[in-house]
C-alpha cells in the first residue's frame, strides 16, 4: 500500500487464483494500471454503494493512495484487499485507523470520526447495505469515543483505537472497513478477459 512491502505470503492455489482475478479485473477496468479517484468512484464502488458511495469512495481512495500521488496502482490495491480479507484483527484495525485519521497526524479527532461516520451512513442507507441503525452518526461517534478515548484528551491514538476495538465487538464492527467496498463490484459484463457474462465481484 504505497510502502516497501510485499503481499502476504499465503499458501494455496485459491489465493493465487484470486489474486490473478483481481489483477485481470483491475487491468480490464483500468488498462493504464493506475486508478484515479474519478475512476475509483465510477468503477470500483458503484456495485456496492451506487451514487451514495461517492464520498465514502473518496475516503477509501485516500487511504489506498498511501504515497499521496493521486493514483492507486495494482500493488496498493491488491495489498489493501489482501489485508482486509486475510489480515489479522490488528492489521485490519491499523488500516481502518488510517481511514479515520484524515490529516495523517497519528490521532483521530471527534470531527474526523464524525465526518467518516456520516459518509458511511450515507453510503449504507443509499445502498441498503445494512439494516437501519437506531443510532445517528453523531450518537455512534459519541459512543465510540466514549469507549476508545481512555485518557479523555479528546483524541484517539492508534493504541487506543486498536485496544479499544479489540475489547468491544460493537466498536470493532463499526470501525473495520468492509472489503466489499474496496473490491471491484460490477454487474454482469461481457469481459473478453474473463469470459462472457461473468460477474465481476
Amino acid at each position: 500500500m504505497g510502502q516497501a512491502a510485499i503481499l502476504p505470503c499465503r499458501e494455496g492455489e485459491s489465493y493465487i487464483t484470486e489474486l490473478y482475478q483481481w489483477f485481470r479485473k483491475f487491468i480490464y477496468e483500468c488498462p493504464s494500471g493506475l486508478i484515479t479517484l474519478h475512476e475509483f468512484q465510477r468503477h470500483f464502488c458503484e456495485g456496492t454503494g451506487g451514487r451514495g458511495s461517492a464520498e465514502y469512495a473518496e475516503e477509501i481512495f485516500r487511504t489506498l493512495d498511501n504515497n499521496g500521488d493521486g493514483v492507486v496502482d495494482f500493488r496498493e490495491y491488491a495489498m489493501a484487499i489482501s489485508l482486509l480479507t486475510e489480515g489479522s484483527a490488528v492489521e485490519k484495525l491499523r488500516w481502518s485507523f488510517k481511514l479515520y485519521d484524515k490529516d495523517k497526524d497519528g490521532a483521530i479527532t471527534r470531527d474526523e470520526m464524525l465526518e467518516i461516520m456520516k459518509t458511511v451512513y450515507k453510503m449504507s442507507v443509499a445502498a441498503s447495505l445494512t439494516p437501519p441503525n437506531t443510532l445517528t452518526a453523531e450518537e455512534c461517534t459519541n459512543r465510540i469515543f466514549l469507549g476508545l478515548d481512555k485518557d479523555n484528551n479528546a483524541i484517539i491514538s492508534l493504541e487506543e483505537f486498536i485496544e479499544g476495538a479489540l475489547r468491544d465487538e460493537w466498536i470493532r464492527e463499526m470501525l473495520e472497513c468492509d472489503p466489499s467496498t474496496v473490491k471491484v463490484q460490477r454487474p454482469l459484463s461481457r469481459d473478453p478477459l474473463l469470459g462472457t457474462h461473468e460477474e465481476l465481484g
